[in-house]
């Protein structure tokens, strides 16, 4: 299924595939949807913070915030995509003949693509931890559990993310390189709860 047909069905039906005896959407798909809800509630607690005269100091600052929130939700958006085709890849490679010519490459670009997907929804959940940290100081109290409920999405998007790359790197030929993906994975995994944390404490006072 293609992502716009996945983004454009409702809600329940997109738990029902989830459910379903298919392979796809499953846990890195449904991680770019936890990811893509992580930024629109960080967009919803700006929407209903800039504009007003308490906050007139930051416009510039919200500005700026408001594109970067719209570009990691379309990102996260577009690895939902990105994982069925990436398990579509190791599909097709794994049902090729034992001995054709061009299924051991075939196989290690779709496992490349299995790992390299992971890694690029770290990133992008990374730097929308990043982003709502840089906001929680700025963010109109009210929308403050809203705030928060966006950190802990988007750890969650991390954590995800970093299951699926250490299940993948044991498929890989070289340990060494297995082993420095995993490590950088659980590496990202700390740092993410760590800007959670921070987020919380900025926004204690409210809580």
């Amino acid at each position: 299924m293609k992502q716009e047909d996945l983004l454009a069905i409702p809600v329940s039906q997109f738990i029902a595939r989830t459910a379903a005896k298919t392979p796809t959407p499953g846990g890195g798909s449904v991680a770019g949807l936890v990811g893509a809800l992580a930024a629109a509630l960080g967009e919803m607690s700006l929407n209903f913070t800039r504009g007003k005269k308490k906050y007139a100091l930051h416009e510039e600052f919200y500005a700026d915030l408001a594109q970067r929130l719209s570009g990691v939700q379309a990102r996260f958006e577009q690895l939902i995509a990105d994982d069925i085709a990436a398990y579509e890849k190791y599909q097709a490679a794994a049902a090729m003949p034992e001995g054709q010519a061009g299924k051991a490459a075939a196989q290690a670009q779709a496992l490349s693509a299995a790992i390299e997907v992971p890694r690029r929804a770290a990133a992008a959940a990374l730097q929308l931890l990043e982003d709502l940290r840089a906001f929680g100081d700025k963010c109109n109290p009210y929308l403050i559990s809203d705030l928060v409920a966006a950190a802990t999405l988007a750890v969650a998007a991390l954590r995800m993310s970093d299951y699926n790359v250490r299940i993948n790197t044991r498929q890989l030929a070289d340990p060494s390189a297995a082993q420095q993906l995993r490590q950088a994975s659980a590496h990202e995994v700390q740092r993410g709860a760590a800007l959670r944390d921070e987020i919380e404490r900025l926004v204690s006072a409210h809580l």
